[in-house]
């Protein structure tokens, strides 16, 4: 099988909200690929590792190799998985929404600035289970929550949830 024709491989860890982006879209797309693990407490930090510092010089989760290239920063695999496989869409055909909705997933992922549908929301529930993790009040936030709890009984999110990686410890598995 030729590298273009692989299966992907998802490089991540089950805790990483980046990684948790890139597998909703995954699934989501409809795109089946293999995880492989990578602890980023464990031994120090396995992404340090020589062997993950050769697929990923920056040395973070998620990485993706598919087609022949390893990709990293969820929202530029998130956007070659769009501009790979259209279809379902993450993003509105129109450029002045689609340019909105990119806008805001950057403030999701880089600034935590909510908020708006499509590829923001693979960036907002892992945002919002971070901040859920480490006890932030979200009752001043009230659309946010409720647009978390939608999402998240969709299926895309549910599979792609760090509860159900391979890699989530026993004692944190849904």
């Amino acid at each position: 099988m030729s590298a273009a024709a692989a299966k992907p491989i998802l490089y991540s860890y089950f805790r990483s909200s980046c990684s948790w982006r890139v597998r909703i879209a995954l699934a989501l797309k409809g795109i089946s690929y293999d995880l492989v693990p990578v602890n980023l407490i464990k031994d120090g930090g396995q992404q340090f590792s020589a062997e993950f510092k050769a697929l990923n010089p920056m040395q973070q989760v998620p990485a993706l190799k598919i087609h022949g290239i390893t990709l990293s920063q969820s929202l530029a695999i998130i956007n070659y998985l769009e501009e790979t496989y259209p279809n379902p869409r993450l993003l509105p055909q129109d450029p002045k929404k689609r340019a909105q909705v990119r806008m805001i997933a950057d403030h999701i992922a880089s600034g935590i600035q909510p908020l708006q549908v499509s590829m923001a929301d693979l960036c907002l529930v892992p945002q919002v289970a971070n901040a859920e993790r480490f006890k932030v009040d979200m009752s001043p936030y009230p659309t946010i929550t409720r647009i978390n709890k939608a999402l998240l009984e969709l299926e895309a999110f549910k599979v792609s949830h760090p509860s159900r990686q391979p890699d989530t410890p026993a004692e944190l598995r849904a």
